[in-house]
C-alpha cells in the first residue's frame, strides 16, 4: 500500500513541476477540503517547502465556521499567498439553472471574474476520477476557453504520462495533479503524512462530511467515524456515494454536468 501511494505522489510531483516549467502564470484553487489541502502539501513537497504561486478560495461567504478558521490557521502557519476571491450573488446566475445548482454556480462565475482580473493561464485544481461520473472524463491538462468552457469531445490524448503542455494563446489550462487519486488514496496519504485535516470530516452526534461545499448546499451524512483510521474502516465497506451529501447532485439528472461545460471545478 505505501507503494501504492509513492507512486501517487511521485506522478503529481511530476505533475505539478511540469506545469510550473510550461505554463506561465499558475494559480491554485483551494477550496479547504480533504483533496485541495492533499494538493497543497504535494506542491509544498515538490517546490521544497514553499508554494511558488498564488492560493485562491472562491468565496461564497457560505463556508462553515469551522473552515475559515482553518483556512486562516494554514495561510499563516505555511505562508501563503492566498487570494480570497469573493462570488457574485445567486440573483447574478442563470435563473434557468435549478435553485442548488444556482447557488453552486457562484463559485463558476467567481472564476471566471478571477481569470478575467489576473490572465492566469493555468488553474491546479484537486479533482478525481472517482468522485463523480463527469471528472472521471477530464484530462490531467485540460484546455479550456478563457470563459473556462469545456468541450469534453475535443481533449488531448495522454498516454504514458506525456501531457500536452503547450497551447495557443487565448486558451486557458486546468491542471489535475490528483486525477487518478481516488478518495481512499486521500485518506490514507493524509494519515501517513500528517496532513492537517478540517474536523468537519470526523463524526460528531452520529454524522460527519464527506465532501465539504457551502453550508445552504452540502450537508453531513450518517456516520460514526472519528479518527482517520475510522473513516479509511468506514471507506472500505461503505455503498454511500462520496457526494450524497451534495443536494445539488440530487436536483435534477444533468446539474453537474451543466455547470462542468461552463466551468465548475
Amino acid at each position: 500500500m505505501s507503494a501504492d501511494l509513492d507512486q501517487l505522489e511521485s506522478q503529481s510531483i511530476y505533475i505539478l513541476r511540469e506545469a510550473y516549467n510550461r505554463i506561465d502564470k499558475l494559480a491554485m484553487l483551494w477550496s479547504i477540503g480533504k483533496d485541495s489541502n492533499a494538493l497543497l502539501w504535494l506542491c509544498r513537497k515538490a517546490f521544497f517547502g514553499r508554494i511558488p504561486f498564488p492560493v485562491v478560495q472562491l468565496d461564497t461567504a457560505m463556508e462553515l465556521p469551522e473552515v475559515y478558521e482553518f483556512r486562516d490557521r494554514i495561510t499563516k502557519e505555511w505562508d501563503l499567498d492566498l487570494i480570497v476571491e469573493q462570488c457574485p450573488p445567486e440573483e447574478e446566475m442563470d435563473q434557468t439553472l435549478p435553485p442548488l445548482t444556482r447557488a453552486a454556480a457562484r463559485k463558476t462565475e467567481g472564476l471566471k471574474n478571477l481569470l478575467r482580473g489576473n490572465a492566469y493561464q493555468g488553474i491546479m485544481v484537486g479533482i478525481r476520477r472517482d468522485e463523480q461520473a463527469t471528472r472521471a472524463k477530464e484530462r490531467v491538462f485540460s484546455p479550456r476557453s478563457l470563459e473556462g468552457d469545456w468541450d469534453v469531445k475535443d481533449q488531448p490524448a495522454e498516454f504514458w504520462d506525456h501531457y500536452k503542455t503547450r497551447f495557443p494563446e487565448g486558451v486557458h489550462v486546468r491542471i489535475h495533479p490528483l486525477l487518478a487519486w481516488t478518495e481512499l488514496d486521500i485518506w490514507r496519504y493524509s494519515k501517513r503524512e500528517g496532513i492537517p485535516i478540517v474536523p468537519l470530516y470526523f463524526a460528531r452526534d452520529g454524522k460527519r462530511y464527506r465532501s465539504l461545499g457551502e453550508k445552504n448546499i452540502t450537508f453531513p451524512v450518517d456516520s460514526t467515524a472519528s479518527t482517520i483510521d475510522e473513516i479509511i474502516e468506514e471507506l472500505q465497506v461503505t455503498r454511500v456515494p462520496e457526494r450524497a451529501g451534495r443536494a445539488m447532485d440530487n436536483e435534477s439528472e444533468d446539474s453537474f454536468e451543466r455547470l462542468r461545460s461552463v466551468g465548475y471545478m
